[in-house]
Order: structure tokens, then C-alpha cells, then sequence
């Protein structure tokens, strides 16, 4: 394979195309915006509809875990008062999804490849006879 798994996740991580390593996933004048190919070598990134509710559910379980449980556990041990715990839960439940956007959707995209290498344009090879490019 000329992507490895490895390649994959870091540029996942960060936020660079699983195939070419360009850092064009988004389009430059816009914060939620996905490109619909990576410019550099052409990767389809819009996926057939529904594919990115992934990344929705990683960054709802991320918000939850790596945020809201923080809160609520220094609510639980007497750290935050019940007053400062609901503000900075709520501020966070709306704020932190919306920061996490970006990352969540190229962790998803990376998460796709990591597992099913072989389906980037740079791992794959002619199809062999009777064979589609899903084989």
C-alpha cells in the first residue's frame, strides 16, 4: 500500500486529506464548509448523504465524555456549585460541538480509511477482470 495506516491517522488527526495529505478538507473561507474533492488529487470527501452522521455521533460522545461528565463530576465532588455546573454545562453542550466540528468530521473521514485502506485512489490498484473498484 503507498498510504499506511499510520499516514492515515495522522492525517486525520491533523485534519489533512487520507489520501494525498493536503491540508484542504475544508474550504479556506468557511469554518463548516467541506470541500466536495480534495483539490490536491482529487478524493471524493462528499460522501453519499448520511455519511457524516458518524462524525455527528463522535462529536456528541466526545462532548458528552471529554466534557460534560468533567462538569458534572466536579458538580458530584463539590468543586462547582449547582449554579456554575448548569452554566458551564450548558455554555459547553453548544459551544464545545461547534469547536469540535472540524475534528470530528476528518476523524470520521479518517476512521472510513483507516479501516478499509484499500479504498483510497492511492492504494489501489487496476481492478483485476470482473472485478469492480469495491472488490
Amino acid at each position: 500500500m503507498n498510504v499506511t495506516k499510520g499516514q492515515i491517522f495522522t492525517r486525520g488527526i491533523t485534519h489533512r486529506c487520507p489520501n494525498c495529505g493536503a491540508q484542504k478538507l475544508f474550504q479556506e473561507d468557511s469554518f463548516f464548509t467541506l470541500n466536495p474533492e480534495c483539490p490536491d488529487c482529487g478524493l471524493k470527501i462528499e460522501r453519499d448523504e448520511g455519511f457524516f452522521l458518524g462524525s455527528m455521533s463522535l462529536n456528541y460522545g466526545v462532548t458528552l465524555v471529554g466534557f460534560l461528565l468533567p462538569v458534572l463530576l466536579l458538580y458530584l465532588a463539590d468543586v462547582l456549585s449547582g449554579t456554575v455546573a448548569a452554566i458551564i454545562a450548558g455554555a459547553g453542550a453548544i459551544g464545545f460541538p461547534i469547536l469540535f466540528y472540524r475534528s470530528s468530521r476528518s476523524w470520521w473521514l479518517m476512521s472510513y480509511y483507516f479501516f478499509l485502506p484499500h479504498h483510497l485512489p492511492a492504494n489501489r490498484g487496476e481492478p483485476a477482470t470482473g472485478q469492480d473498484e469495491n472488490s
